[in-house]
């Protein structure tokens, strides 16, 4: 009775320091300060050791200001998206080839240097969907713990170097630019009980046909729907988006409960070598692919990043890049990792078990018991 009375407290506690966090990080002007702030001092508290463990997160919290999100970004969609899809082909083509190329340089880089298992190796060197590659991993004979955690430094690295190289690269020091975003008290009470309804609907609708991410993707796609058909052209007030980073940014955190810089040091560096490889490939492929598109590095590096859907989402809204163009990119990314890395992980332990059969047949005295 005691545990399940100090979770509200823990989780009011938790909030409370993240927001802490958010404010300090927003005198800096630093883009998705809520977001970065609260991450930072939760990751730091939760890794201190000491009082690591009376950090807590809400799921259901985390669920609700997902679908604030989703909703936010499908209020992008506008018809003018709609005539910029055929243009998008080409970036999306690539997505597939940097896709497989990045894992499968990872994954050869995590065996060779740090001697983790096939499974491990190739699920940690995904570049995204954390929740699945940790389920499918584990499945897989995959350390789920070594897997999560490279994940986590890799969303956490993506988020933290990408808006500090635009602040102090470029100057860019807005935050939450999207067009069009008011305060919770001026907004219209109809619509933002549609925006409600909207949100609602998207998380069930998704849950029910068990779409992957439905608490993120869905109220996306029905909140697209609604705006592409001008039935409301309201978006979530800027004080949601707002709670929205510091509960994300938390959740990101907490995720480090448990972890000690000290007794896992090989593991969190070949996260951070994992993440920093990642990032620089992604912006390798938007430097390469924004002279030939006309598309900007900004938006392509987002686009690649390797960062969640939803941070790297929470961050083109930020940063006010085209929100629709990068939520599309990591959406069919989402997409193609869920379906095709357990088919390519199969076919990988099929051509290693073809290449030792035939090891065997070639030297059996090494494979004598």
């Amino acid at each position: 009775m005691s545990f399940q009375a100090t979770r509200p407290i823990r989780l009011i506690v938790t909030l409370s320091i993240g927001t802490m966090g958010g404010w300090f990080m927003s005198q800096f002007q630093i883009p998705l300060a809520w977001m970065l702030g609260s991450m930072l001092t939760t990751t730091f508290i939760a890794m201190s050791g000491r009082y690591g463990d009376k950090l807590q997160g809400s799921p259901r919290l985390h669920t609700i200001m997902l679908a604030v999100l989703g909703v936010m970004l499908g209020s992008t969609f506008t018809p003018d998206v709609i005539d910029h899809l055929g243009n998008w082909i080409n970036t999306l083509s690539v997505m597939t080839g940097f896709v497989l190329l990045l894992t499968a340089l990872g994954y050869t880089g995590l065996r060779r240097l740090y001697k983790f298992n096939r499974p491990t190796a190739f699920f940690s060197a995904m570049p995204g969907n954390f929740t699945a590659m940790v389920i499918t991993g584990g499945e897989m004979g995959g350390d789920e713990r070594t897997i999560a955690l490279i994940h986590s430094v890799r969303i956490m690295l993506t988020v933290l170097v990408i808006p500090f190289w635009f602040r102090f690269t470029e100057g860019v020091v807005s935050a939450n630019r999207i067009a069009d975003t008011i305060s919770l008290l001026n907004i219209d009470l109809k619509e933002m009980a549609l925006l409600g309804l909207v949100g609602v609907a998207g998380v069930y609708g998704a849950k029910w046909i068990r779409m992957p991410a439905y608490s993120f993707v869905g109220p996306i796609i029905v909140s697209a729907a609604v705006h592409l058909l001008a039935i409301t052209s309201a978006k979530p007030p800027i004080e949601m988006i707002n709670i929205a980073q510091v509960v994300i940014g938390t959740s990101i955190g907490c995720r480090f409960v448990g972890t000690s810089v000290r007794k896992v040091p090989a593991i969190l560096f070949s996260g951070v070598v994992t993440g920093l490889y990642m990032l620089g490939a992604a912006a390798l492929a938007a430097s390469i692919l924004s002279p030939l598109t006309k598309i900007s590095f900004a938006a392509l590096w987002l686009a690649f990043a390797p960062g969640g859907l939803a941070e790297m989402a929470m961050m083109s809204i930020a940063l006010g890049i085209d929100p629709a163009f990068v939520t599309t990119h990591h959406l069919y990314r989402l997409i193609l990792l869920i379906v095709f890395a357990p088919l390519f992980y199969r076919l990988l332990e099929h051509w290693v078990s073809r290449r030792v059969k035939k090891s065997a047949m070639v030297n059996p005295d090494n494979f004598t018991d």
